[in-house]
């Protein structure tokens, strides 16, 4: 009687209340929209009408109203508002109303969203409903929604439904925990006893559903992985049943049985063979199979077939199979089809380093389809093409790819240049035919050509032998004396410019030029407007280079006239250069030749400093440095060693920025009273870091020469210390580091920047540490003597990574002293004779003597002798009110001592505490003992420097 009565009401309620419009009519309505406003206001009214019902309760045309408004939702519009409704409907006994009401929450419902939250009990009551059509809307919103939170709630729930015996609920529990482990792993091992079941299943669905679910578990887990291995024989039996089984008209595709479960099994026993040697012995006959018999006419076949080739080639499989697997891929180039060509080409770039023997055999079809009009396919196969050059078919190979260079899309020919340029470099089986190769792209790349091959070809022609550069030379103005369009070919007029220019005289000796046929050349190239400036700077340049090799006066006359002109051009930088020749020709004419002669052959620089030559070959005899750090006591010691022969250090013009970075200068060291050939001392006392740890470089005396002011001891201190005592200043280029039985520290300073040095980079490892201390004045220290104001300024940021620099080098020649650096309390081992011999202030056989008292801190030596050295102990106290920050103590000595110093107590001074430093000085000559001293600190945050020189150290006894 109730439900009559609810029927009436409803029946009732309908007649009172309108019929809204239906979904087909409001999809009617906004096609038929003229605009997009016509559009929005159709959507607008529709809303407006949707949320008036929404709030009157209408549970009539609530489900009618929730797919407006879905569709509304997929054209763009907001429709949030409608999230509740679409719980309501998933609350209703009514499946209509469920499936409406899920398909919204799939689309409106996200976790972000606090509704999310409310849907998770609506979803396990119907995953325990008794209809399968429930459950099976259940199981896909779960998939579809779910949040970490909701999937570990109701994993257990989908778990159980896998070992349902409904087929329909299995699968799509299968699908959903596939969705599950997607977003929370570490839920599949509730789901592992279930899958296993899953490949037992005849149902082609379910067993689809299976391979995806376990595929997805091996790919998250390497132990999965393992352990699913068990089932290979299984997947064996799958698919060879597949293959083997009659016409099924249920599974049949084109006349392949069940081609999508087919591609799921290979592709999952390509994840369980991936360097599984056993696995992969398991499955090597059925891919052989599935290769043989699989047809090829229709698409479905080729699908299969691709994806037994990428099985094949990812698992540890036989070499016949690999050849077979390359033979199907070269069959694919052959299809008509452009997509399974594509294929073809991609999955043969991927696999080339596998087989490329056998990739070899399909090189006349891959030279093929570079002709093809597509050009994706002619971009895969240029770059097979260039994978599959080597030693034995460079020629042959290089011949095709400059035919297609010449033709190819501007596109391609930027970077189809520069890898010719690099297989012939690799490849080249002679100087003259890398020559004319190089030559050949430049002409077929025209402007397309990439600044590297310009450089590379300049660099190989400057490294050839004289007759290849006069051979090429010939050629380069051949093809530049007959260019119809040289604003095409800017790179080709660059590299013949410069050859003409360097070589003129080789190309004048064979005769066959005139020279007033290279100035014609030049003064076309120059006054044309269709040549590039940077073309322009290569002529001009070459030009002046050329005035140099031509004999006539004539011609020479010309070439002058044709320079001066440029001192006027508009553009800045021709401008600079036309004035800067021409003033060579009218004020300098004798240093003309000199300074524009040939250039050398090009050295390439090695990141660790080491030159080679320009074929890359490596000198076996150079010594090594090796870098020690380490320890177990928390402090790292930096050893520098070399070994083998002799170090040749090139500094050249960088000495002088060695001088000047160090604060060198002609003039004698003043305040010590030394002469001009004495040797300086420099320590430094820091606290010096690499990557966060103290450094504690060695103690170190070396030898040198007496020469001539103290600029070449400042060169030998990073430089060679062992040249010759005849050595001149002038002559340290040429004869660094070369007769000590232990080289020298070689320092590349165009390997050395500022950010580097800073940085801790830029050399050997940890050799440049990061310091606290300035040795950037350091200049003031060994020459209290004003710089002269045509010296360069001194680098910025270098200096205090000097500090670091220690070595253990030693000399049979007279001792000098190096930088020292000291650092932490726990270089005790490095100096342990000198620790043992500590002295203090109060020892009644120690002199005292007092460096500096200022500014309210004292700075007094204790010195003694003992065992045959000068032991000092340095001691530091602050008498002021203030905390005196970032202490540092440096010092100097004259040549004829050495001095090693161990780290200081500390850096911070604060009122009435003190900081302590041992120093040791030992003799090598009979001398007076001066030393200088810098001391810095800050105080308030302002840095303070004080300078003083002590004197009257005690005298060494005598026996």
């Amino acid at each position: 009687m109730a439900t009559i009565r609810q029927a009436i009401n409803e029946t009732i309620e309908r007649v009172r209340i309108p019929t809204p419009t239906r979904l087909r009519d409001l999809i009617r309505q906004i096609r038929a929209a003229r605009t997009a406003a016509e559009e929005r206001a159709v959507v607008n009214r529709e809303c407006a009408y949707i949320r008036s019902t929404f709030r009157e309760e209408d549970s009539v045309w609530r489900c009618r109203n929730i797919a407006k408004l879905l569709y509304i939702h997929m054209l763009g519009y907001p429709a949030h508002f409608g999230q509740l409704e679409c719980l309501k409907l998933t609350a209703s006994p009514r499946f209509t109303d469920k499936r409406i009401g899920y398909l919204g929450a799939m689309l409106l419902l996200d976790e972000r969203q606090d509704v999310h939250l409310l849907i998770t009990n609506c979803l396990k009551n119907d995953l325990n409903s008794p209809t399968q059509f429930v459950v099976g809307l259940a199981l896909c919103t779960l998939g579809a929604i779910a949040s970490p939170e909701m999937a570990r709630d109701l994993a257990g729930e989908v778990e159980k439904l896998m070992r349902s015996p409904n087929a329909y609920i299995r699968k799509k529990a299968a699908l959903c925990a596939f969705r599950i482990i997607k977003r929370v792993p570490e839920l599949m091992e509730i789901f592992l006893p279930a899958t296993r079941s899953l490949l037992n299943e005849k149902n082609h669905g379910i067993l689809i559903a299976g391979v995806t679910l376990i595929t997805e578990m091996c790919e998250k887990s390497s132990d999965t992985l393992n352990h699913f291995k068990k089932i290979v024989p299984n997947l064996v039996r799958i698919l060879k049943n597949l293959i083997l089984a009659g016409y099924s008209p249920e599974h049949d595709v084109s006349g392949v049985s069940d081609p999508f479960l087919q591609v799921k099994i290979l592709r999952l026993l390509r994840i369980l063979g991936h360097n599984d040697p056993d696995a992969s012995e398991a499955m090597n006959d059925i891919l052989a199979q599935v290769a043989t018999n699989t047809e090829t006419s229709k698409n479905v076949g080729n699908t299969i077939l691709y994806e037994t080739v990428l099985s094949i080639m990812d698992i540890k499989s036989e070499g016949g199979l690999r050849v077979l697997a390359v033979n199907i891929l070269g069959r694919f180039l052959l299809n008509s089809d452009k997509n399974i060509r594509y294929v073809a080409l991609n999955t043969l770039l991927r696999t080339v380093h596998a087989d490329i023997s056998a990739v070899q055999r399909h090189r006349s079809t891959i030279l093929e389809c570079l002709k093809d009009p597509d050009v994706s396919i002619r971009r895969r196969a240029m770059e097979l093409s260039f994978a599959l050059i080597n030693s034995q078919n460079i020629r042959a190979m290089s011949k095709e790819l400059l035919v297609f260079l010449e033709k190819a899309d501007p596109e391609f020919k930027a970077q189809c240049s520069s890898r010719m340029v690099h297989v012939a470099e690799r490849y080249a089986t002679s100087i003259r035919w890398r020559l004319d190769t190089l030559l050949s792209v430049l002409i077929a790349a025209g402007n397309y050509v990439r600044d590297d091959v310009v450089s590379s070809t300049i660099h190989l022609i400057l490294n050839s032998p004289p007759e290849e550069q006069a051979y090429i030379g010939l050629r380069l103005w051949s093809s530049v004396h007959n260019v119809a369009n040289s604003e095409e070919k800017q790179p080709l007029l660059q590299v013949a410019v410069w050859t003409i220019g360097e070589y003129g005289d080789l190309l004048l000796s064979s005769e066959r030029i005139e020279e007033h046929q290279l100035v014609d050349i030049y003064q076309r190239l120059l006054w044309s407007t269709s040549v590039s400036t940077t073309t322009k700077q290569y002529a001009l340049v070459s030009l002046a280079k050329l005035s140099t090799r031509i004999r006539t006066k004539e011609e020479e006359t010309r070439v002058k006239q044709m320079i001066e002109a440029f001192g006027s051009h508009l553009n800045i930088d021709l401008q600079q250069r036309g004035v800067e020749f021409a003033q060579l020709f009218r004020d300098y004419s004798h240093l003309r030749p000199a300074l524009l002669e040939k250039m050398p052959k090009i050295q390439k620089t090695l990141p660790n400093g080491t030159d080679v030559d320009g074929g890359g070959a490596f000198d076996d005899q150079q010594p090594s440095i090796d870098l020690i750090e380490g320890g177990d006591d928390g402090d790292a010691s930096l050893m520098i060693n070399t070994s083998g022969g002799s170090m040749v250090g090139k500094l050249g013009s960088d000495s002088r920025a060695l001088l000047d970075l160090l604060g060198g200068g002609d003039d004698p060291i003043d305040g010590l009273g030394l002469v001009p050939t004495a040797d300086v001392l420099i320590t430094g006392s820091t606290t010096a870091t690499t990557n966060g740890k103290p450094v504690v470089p060695t103690s170190t005396t070396t030898t040198t020469t007496t020469t001539t002011g103290n600029n070449q001891d400042l060169l030998d201190l990073l430089g060679s210390l062992d040249m010759p005592a005849s050595t001149p200043p002038a002559a340290v280029n040429s004869s660094l580091g070369a007769t000590s039985p232990l080289g020298g520290i070689g320092l590349d300073l165009n390997s050395l920047n500022d950010n580097s040095i800073k940085n801790g980079t830029g050399g050997p490892p940890n050799l440049l540490a990061n310091s606290s201390s300035s040795f950037g004045g350091l200049d003031n220290l060994l020459n209290s003597n004003p710089i002269s104001p045509t010296m360069p300024p001194v680098l910025p940021g270098l200096g205090s990574p000097l500090a670091g620099l220690g070595g253990s080098l030693t000399s049979p020649t007279s001792p000098t002293a190096l930088v020292c650096s000291s650092t932490t309390n726990g270089s005790a081992s490095l100096f342990s004779d000198f620790s043992a011999a500590a002295i203090n202030n109060n020892d009644e056989h120690a002199k005292l003597l007092t460096a500096l008292d200022k500014n309210g801190i004292l700075v007094q030596l204790s010195a003694k002798h003992t065992g045959g050295a000068l032991q000092i102990l340095m001691t530091a106290t602050n008498n002021s009110l203030t905390t005196l920050e970032q202490y540092l103590f440096q010092a100097a000595v004259p040549r004829s001592f050495s001095l090693q110093m161990l780290s200081p107590s500390g850096s911070t001074l604060p009122p009435g505490g003190t900081i302590t430093q041992e120093m040791r000085v030992t003799s090598t000559a009979k001398a007076t003992l001066r030393m200088r001293l810098r001391i810095s600190y800050q105080s308030d945050g302002s840095p303070v420097q004080e300078q003083t020189e002590v004197s009257g150290f005690p005298e060494e006894p005598t026996e």
